[in-house]
């Protein structure tokens, strides 16, 4: 892994002619929204412009996206091309997506499959996970199991099978097992930095170009609790 350093702080995992996948931090918006904030796709084009001296505009697509305060891996297409076709990737679930995520509460089961029906609230923008399918839930499925036992917290590694609002942060809340930092999810205080202790921890997908097997990995991030997992 290659760490690229520049003048917008940009952790830089993988870059090529194709696509480009930063690990995002907290904070980070992914693409631009009603808080008027700049965001992270917009970091990523000065980032080329500056690196490749290109004139006029940059293209850069956005693919999919990772909640505000959570970090990790965001893959960008560098070309319409990639675009497309990692489009098609990401909405027929054709990657591997693993996070690690820290909460207090030990889950009833070492490692279990939780399914769930998710029905997203826009106007308080939450989902709420409903063990029997609700009017407009979509089915929401992934495996976890823990990795780290720390002091006061419990570290899991998950693995994510549909691609639903909130997902992670709705059905562990459900188990009674909240992310640390995740009020909006019944955690009962805030983390420092405003974040959630989840992250997307490892992608593993097929170049769209080059067609090559690529296994991206994103380190957690500076931090006392994530450090010691």
């Amino acid at each position: 892994m290659k760490e690229l350093s520049n003048k917008n702080n940009l952790q830089v995992l993988h870059e090529d002619n194709h696509i480009i996948v930063i690990n995002k931090r907290v904070g980070d918006i992914v693409q631009g929204d009603k808080t008027g904030d700049k965001p992270l796709s917009e970091v990523v084009k000065e980032y080329i412009k500056d690196k490749y001296n290109k004139p006029g505009e940059v293209f850069l697509g956005v693919v999919h996206r990772l909640d505000r305060p959570t970090t990790g891996i965001v893959v960008f297409a560098r070309t319409s091309k990639a675009l497309t076709r990692l489009n098609e990737l990401f909405k027929n679930r054709e990657t591997q997506k693993t996070y690690w995520t820290v909460v207090k509460n030990k889950p009833s089961q070492k490692e279990a499959k939780l399914i769930h029906y998710i029905k997203r609230n826009e106007k308080n923008n939450t989902s709420k996970a409903h063990l029997k399918e609700v009017p407009d839930s979509k089915m929401a499925s992934l495996d976890y199991q823990i990795i780290k036992e720390l002091n006061n917290y419990f570290a899991l590694e998950i693995n994510l099978h549909t691609g639903r609002h909130h997902q992670i942060r709705a059905q562990l809340s459900a188990i009674g097992c909240p992310i640390k930092g995740d009020l909006k999810y019944g955690f009962d205080r805030s983390n420092p930095d405003g974040g959630i202790h989840l992250h997307a921890r490892k992608l593993v997908f097929i170049h769209p170009v080059s067609k090559e097997s690529l296994t991206i990995t994103a380190p957690t991030p500076n931090e006392v609790i994530w450090n010691a997992v």
